[in-house]
């Protein structure tokens, strides 16, 4: 059964737009109904007493559990669904079970529909090869705390790009480092770090499908590592704890 709220608290406005926001909650579904995949994902941050939207990020919340929500609110987005909207935004699944919680439409319009920026292209469609000048080049594909889903719209569409890039230069060897961010962290008033074992499945799942995909063994080389420090990773989107959270995939001609 769900727990249907029928009031919001009140919740302040964000005095700065730029800021970054991490806590954890349980996930609240607002029933919307504008079409095909109009219905909102919020989240409420109990500390700073801020509902926020996370309908944006590319793994959307499971309503039966706690999510690890990091973003940053958006500048001047207008929200369709009753919260600050967070863009870039990431939500993790985890495993501590939760209520669930339902809104109804209260007046909010919800979000249509619009294909995300990272939208992987049919396989069918022949890709633009890359052009000269080549030199080594280093791909990250960046992944939900403490799981190696590759996600949807998101990891896809990043390794796709990794593999038209080796298939146009023919590199000598293909580095892929799983890393895992294994440095406790304080979050929501609780102690959150990656299982070091999850490095190793990162760096094995993409390694395994670069493999499907055409890269032959003797030119793999897989490696796994913890203790992950920030980096500027595309599919991160400038938010630094889920860069820590990644693959390389390392290019070398």
């Amino acid at each position: 059964m769900f727990a249907v709220l029928l009031a919001a608290p009140a919740f302040a406005a964000a005095a700065d737009t730029a800021e970054t926001v991490r806590f954890i909650t349980c996930p609240i579904y607002r029933d919307t109904d504008a079409g095909k995949k109009s219905g909102c994902w919020l989240a409420d941050d109990r500390a700073g007493g801020r509902r926020f939207d996370v309908s944006r990020a590319p793994s959307k919340p499971d309503w039966n559990f706690e999510i690890l929500v990091e973003g940053r609110i958006a500048a001047d987005v207008a929200s369709h669904c009753g919260g600050l909207v967070l863009e870039p935004v990431r939500s993790s699944v985890l495993p501590t079970p939760c209520p669930r919680h339902m809104l109804p439409a209260e007046g909010f319009a919800g979000n249509k529909f619009t294909l995300p920026p990272r939208n992987v292209r049919p396989l069918s469609e022949v890709r633009k090869a890359p052009e000269p000048p080549f030199a080594d080049r280093t791909f990250h594909l960046v992944f939900d705390f403490d799981k190696a889903f590759i996600v949807y719209q998101l990891d896809d569409y990043l390794l796709d790009q990794a593999i038209t890039w080796i298939r146009g230069v023919n590199p000598t060897r293909v580095v892929v480092t799983g890393w895992a961010a294994t440095d406790p962290a304080e979050v929501s008033g609780r102690t959150i770090a990656e299982d070091p074992a999850i490095a190793r499945t990162r760096a094995e799942l993409v390694g395994e499908a670069l493999r499907r995909l055409g890269v032959p063994d003797e030119k793999l080389e897989l490696r796994w590592k913890t203790s992950a420090q920030p980096v500027a990773a595309e599919g991160a989107d400038g938010l630094a704890e889920p860069s820590r959270r990644r693959v390389d995939i390392e290019v070398k001609l």
